[in-house]
């Protein structure tokens, strides 16, 4: 079997990529930027307070949770979702020092 595209990346690299990439979509901010200010809350807050239909939330919620963006915990017949601070560290940890080597730099 040959070699897959991320298999030429460091493991780094490739979580790096994955956390970004579930970043990559505008309702998906919405999203984190609402847990953000709420701190926890179940799905059909967030439908609530997007112009999103609860299938499509449920999606999208679905990604960030499988990037490792936020988590959740079952309360019930709900899932109640929050941010996993863990995985925000390392994105803030990475752009902290891309930031720093740009600095460094002083180009274009």
């Amino acid at each position: 079997m040959g070699a897959t595209k991320k298999d030429h990346f460091t493991d780094k690299q490739n979580e790096i990529a994955t956390l970004i990439k579930a970043l990559g979509h505008p309702a998906r901010v919405a999203i984190l930027e609402y847990l953000l200010k709420v701190n926890a809350c179940i799905c059909s807050e967030i439908v609530e307070e997007l112009p999103l239909a609860q299938p499509t939330v449920s999606q999208h919620l679905k990604e960030l949770k499988n990037a490792g963006l936020i988590k959740g915990s079952i309360e019930g017949n709900t899932v109640c979702y929050c941010i996993d601070e863990k995985n925000f560290a390392k994105l803030q940890k990475y752009f902290t020092n891309f930031s720093v080597i740009l600095e460094k730099k002083k180009c274009c």
